[in-house]
């Protein structure tokens, strides 16, 4: 579930293993570039963290995030 907080919308990802979260964010990198809004994230081992905001409209959350988030959580059912 993606949380608001401080202008950004966040959501962590936990994964069997590192092949398996690297794989996901292989695929959020390639949606990123796709739809023209890349994320802030970070990756420890199974978890990667996810933090979305637009930073042309001075770093706070516009429908670009919220569209981002929606097709990110597609991923999982794919």
């Amino acid at each position: 579930m993606w949380i608001e907080e401080n202008n950004r919308l966040i959501r962590s990802f936990i994964f069997v293993d590192f092949k398996d979260a690297f794989g996901f964010m292989t695929k959020v990198a390639l949606l990123a570039e796709k739809m023209d809004h890349h994320p802030n994230w970070s990756n420890v081992y199974n978890k990667v963290t996810i933090e979305l905001t637009t930073h042309d409209a001075g770093h706070v959350i516009t429908d670009k995030d919220r569209k981002l988030a929606k097709a990110i959580d597609q991923l999982l059912t794919i």
